[in-house]
């Protein structure tokens, strides 16, 4: 599993570098970067909760 960011939707809230700071970080230009590769157990939680509260549905998480 892997986490997608739709940059077109993508307005650099911060509401999923708040709820899980150890997989995303805006940089000073308001740009997400996703520091992870992969999803792990541990995370899931976590990033399920930071897609489902993004404001403009920019992310998704990919499984396959």
């Amino acid at each position: 599993m892997k986490i997608v960011v739709d940059r077109m939707q993508c307005e650099a809230n911060g509401i999923c570098e708040g709820i899980a700071p150890d997989v995303f970080r805006l940089d000073d230009d308001d740009e997400l970067h996703i520091l992870i590769a992969e999803i792990n157990a541990e995370q899931l939680s976590d990033i399920e909760d930071a897609v489902y509260q993004c404001p403009k549905q920019a992310l998704s998480i990919e499984r396959g």
